[in-house]
């Protein structure tokens, strides 16, 4: 017994081990009792502040794993065991009777005992105990009132690993119009029309603030080139790209960026040596090694050869095809997504008439949330109407001197058995020998 008990705990402790853990300068998506979710920033020896709850230091999180539950307790975190349900089945509802005597306890006799400084639990105990009809509620209607009064008092969190998913969920659900509508399941479909991998030379048009930038780093993990063009002078700034945790060196050897004037090929930049403004040279060198990393990246761009592209742009997708789609390689795919259908539609249209283009085709993802607990999985009572419409179409070359020819195909010699059916077909009926 003593053997498989420290078998069983060496084995907990490894997997521990290999969770992810937060280490300083992480973006941490919390989520509080209520259900809502904030992303704080964990920077070493500094105070964090979460909403309404209060603030902890923030060397208590460092070096935890990520789907702990902790209660702020004078600054510091405790953590919290996980909660179990057993459910009682000679329990029903059926003699309840909710009304504004059930529960004795005012709210101005919760006020006094939250400004005296009692803790949340005992709070709830009280209401548990002076409430006339807790006894007869079900175990599920029990949990479900505790979750509720927690919500109101307790200062409890739970931190989330700030995974794509994760932080394309608290996006959407925080500002769905900053990332164009667009949902955690219409993101992977994004991700799987265009092929994204390791090592790969993609384009992509973001002005989602980042979400599909992201993304693609994400899954190209540090190999490979992304170049995305947008309409700022400077290099753009994806706050979605920041709540992902990844390594700087990551993101710099991959992401490359030009603005719409600097991809014309006409372009013509400033030089450095005209630059008589900045006296000093260390500003000068900076202008000169912007400069060159700007013709290398035009260059790349010209280049082409390009695997796909991604677009998530407030512009018309007609004309950022027309512009990018000199430098896609033979069949790359181009995905493009829009919150309104209309667009699509229109460059759907114009793009089958195109002879460089194949099988373009327009979807609408639909998905739906379920509650999963025991005993009460059901879909949830409120869901996103939409998480906006897909454009896949795959570029192929056209090449405008190919002919097609017709080869005519030659017929198979005829059995002796066809050539006397053929024969006596031939023959007039009144001709024939009459059939024994």
């Amino acid at each position: 017994m003593s053997i498989s008990s420290t078998s069983t705990s060496s084995t907990a402790a490894n997997a521990e081990q290999n969770l992810p853990k937060i280490q300083p300068g992480h973006n941490v998506l919390v989520r509080q009792p209520n259900g809502d979710v904030r992303s704080i920033k964990v920077d070493r020896d500094s105070i964090i502040t979460v909403g309404r709850l209060g603030s902890f230091y923030a060397n208590e999180l460092i070096g935890q794993p990520y789907g702990f539950s902790y209660e702020m307790v004078n600054k510091q975190l405790k953590i919290l065991p996980v909660r179990t349900l057993e459910e009682d089945t000679d329990a029903t509802n059926e003699l309840i009777n909710d009304g504004e005597f059930v529960q004795p306890l005012t709210l101005d006799e919760i006020q006094t005992l939250k400004q005296s400084g009692v803790h949340a639990s005992e709070i709830i105990k009280r209401q548990i105990e002076q409430h006339a009809n807790y006894s007869l509620k079900t175990e599920y209607s029990k949990d479900k009132y505790k979750k509720r009064k927690e919500a109101k008092y307790s200062k409890s969190f739970i931190t989330i690993e700030p995974t794509m998913h994760n932080v394309c969920d608290y996006w959407f659900n925080k500002d769905q119009n900053r990332i164009r509508d667009i949902r955690p399941d219409t993101l992977s479909q994004m991700l799987a029309m265009a092929n994204i991998q390791p090592g790969g030379r993609y384009l992509a048009v973001d002005d989602a603030s980042g979400l599909v930038a992201a993304a693609i780093l994400e899954r190209m993990g540090g190999s490979g080139t992304l170049l995305t063009v947008c309409d700022t002078d400077s290099p753009p700034a994806y706050p979605v790209v920041a709540n992902m945790n990844l390594p700087t060196e990551m993101v710099q050897s991959v992401l490359k960026s030009l603005n719409w004037a600097t991809s014309e090929q006409d372009y013509v930049s400033v030089p450095v040596d005209e630059i008589r403004s900045d006296r000093q040279k260390t500003r000068l060198r900076k202008r000169k090694v912007a400069h060159e990393l700007l013709e290398n990246t035009r260059e790349e761009l010209f280049g082409g050869e390009f695997e796909a592209l991604m677009v998530a742009s407030q512009y018309e997708p007609s004309g950022i095809i027309d512009r990018l789609v000199p430098y896609l390689a033979g069949s790359a795919s181009i995905v493009v997504h829009s919150p309104q259908s209309q667009p699509l539609v229109d460059l759907q249209n114009k793009l089958r008439n195109a002879p460089g283009f194949l099988g373009p085709s327009l979807t609408e993802g639909w998905l739906r949330k379920y509650q999963v607990l025991p005993g009460r999985t059901h879909p949830t009572m409120n869901s996103s109407g939409s998480g906006g419409y897909i454009l896949h179409v795959i570029k192929v070359y056209d090449d405008p001197t190919a002919n097609s020819v017709i080869i005519p195909r030659s017929k198979k010699p005829k059995t002796d058995t066809e050539q006397t059916l053929d024969s006596s077909e031939a023959t007039p009926p009144f001709l024939r020998p009459p059939s024994p």
